[in-house]
């Protein structure tokens, strides 16, 4: 059996999971799954860089446990974060999560450089506060010492990969999130760092997915117990769970729904106008250098954080169910407002915006759960429209793939708000896209057109139809 191993790591968890194709369908096994949480060091919100590591090397040496032995294997994580290295290939200072506040004010000194309109019309990038132009604008800033004696930048997924291999590649999709990325000619756009002032060395050759990194160092083979070569997938996850979308017709919109919602579609050249633009659509590369034209929604982050601040004392499932109790609460809250990327108590920020609004405010977690829920399900269907608009397009279904296609209770709200069928699954899209990405390059498939034939025929869909008001 010839294997291939996808480690998918999300901002709360990572798994490692075989896939394997049989008979034209992919097959998938889940072999290690660990816990990623966030760590404030010095104030300063972090990711536990050696750690994740670790885990990594913990879930492929299980691998070698159970004797299924990948001939290729390849990382995705989420955007913007990575780390920067010294001249010595020695990580300098911590790796920084994107939720940090520090780059709190560093859009107004971006723009005061380089306006926000003629940003967007070289990259295509909505301005996130979060994104990497950002918090290098803030290591300027406030750490100029860290900027300077840094040689490498690496993304996490390229860092993590570096240190398996001892190749450094920056990686297109995860580099199209960080706003310095030409969204025509898919490569850095120098005028812009050059404004900036930020280091031209820290900008390498653009890898495209599915090029090799290179194989596992002999000190990671000797570790882990097997070799194998590191090819890189759409290395951003959201790039690797549009790759797994086997839509029904042309006419879908594509949702990757977990911690973020990513709602768009994929098309080949980037929409650099006003209105997509002002309507928050960014321009994220994709497989094959396609362009996904997209809006980044909090996503189940908010219920993810309230449900941390019941010390998880209840699943999702028992949340959901909670929600469904509480249909008559209508209050709405714009999800994409800043003061829930990372608030101290989501719970508080929630009753903070329907006290401001003048809604009622949730007292129970039901209505708590539910505001959220109604409140994605609205952002989704204005979402769509603003869509309609900008691409001239009509659209007859609603793709969802991730974590969040498994929420049965979000999915018909979505359907009804949006009044579209939609269609969900498969659950392991990111992790699937991977493989795909790893099974191209390896020609298992043909194209990516064989590969998401084989993803329909492998996977199960649910279909919700919306209901009449």
């Amino acid at each position: 059996m010839t294997y291939y191993l996808a480690v998918d790591i999300g901002a709360s968890s990572g798994r490692h999971i075989l896939g394997c194709v049989q008979d034209g369908r992919i097959e998938l096994e889940e072999v290690y799954r660990f816990d990623n949480q966030l760590e404030e060091k010095d104030g300063t919100l972090c990711w536990d860089a050696e750690g994740l590591f670790a885990h990594i090397k913990a879930g492929m040496k299980e691998c070698a446990r159970l004797g299924k032995i990948p001939i290729t294997m390849g990382l995705d994580t989420w955007g913007v974060d990575f780390a920067l290295l010294d001249g010595r290939d020695r990580r300098l200072g911590a790796c920084v999560a994107y939720r940090d506040h520090r780059t709190d004010g560093m859009d107004a000194a971006v723009d005061a450089i380089i306006p926000y309109p003629e940003l967007y019309a070289r990259t295509g990038i909505h301005r996130n506060i979060f994104n990497t132009i950002y918090q290098l604008m803030a290591l300027k800033r406030k750490e100029p010492t860290l900027l300077s004696e840094a040689e490498s930048l690496l993304f996490t997924p390229d860092y993590h990969h570096f240190r398996l291999t001892g190749v450094k590649k920056q990686e297109y999709t995860m580099a199209s999130t960080s706003g310095l990325l030409n969204a025509k000619t898919r490569d850095w756009d120098t005028d812009i760092i050059d404004k900036l002032g930020l280091p031209k060395k820290l900008f390498g050759p653009i890898a495209m997915p599915g090029s090799t990194v290179g194989r596992l160092l002999p000190e990671v083979e000797k570790e882990v117990g097997f070799g194998c070569a590191v090819v890189l997938p759409a290395s951003h996850d959201t790039g690797s769970a549009y790759m797994a979308v086997p839509a029904k017709s042309a006419g879908s919109v594509y949702l990757s729904s977990g911690t973020w919602s990513l709602l768009g579609l994929e098309i080949d050249t980037p929409i650099l106008t006003d209105k997509a633009r002002d309507s928050a659509f960014t321009n994220e590369g994709g497989y094959t250098g396609s362009i996904r034209f997209l809006q980044n929604i909090m996503g189940l982050w908010m219920i993810q954080s309230i449900r941390r601040e019941y010390d998880k004392k209840y699943s999702y499932a028992e949340m959901e169910a909670m929600a469904r109790e509480a249909t008559d609460f209508t209050s709405q809250v714009d999800v994409n407002d800043q003061r829930f990327l990372s608030p101290k108590s989501m719970k508080t920020a929630i009753r903070a915006y329907c006290m401001e609004t003048n809604q009622p405010v949730p007292s129970s977690l039901g209505q708590m759960v539910q505001c959220v829920y109604v409140s994605l399900a609205a952002c989704y269907a204005r979402a769509i429209e603003n869509l309609r608009e900008i691409t001239q397009k009509s659209f007859d279904a609603i793709h969802i793939v991730g974590g969040g296609s498994k929420d049965v209770y979000l999915n018909q709200l979505t359907a009804d708000a949006t009044g579209l069928p939609v269609h969900a699954g498969p659950i392991e899209g990111t992790v699937i896209g991977n493989l795909m990405a790893q099974m191209i390059a390896d020609g298992a498939f043909s194209n990516l057109a064989d590969a998401r034939a084989a993803v329909a025929r492998s996977f199960p869909l649910a279909t919700f139809e919306p209901r009449r008001p």
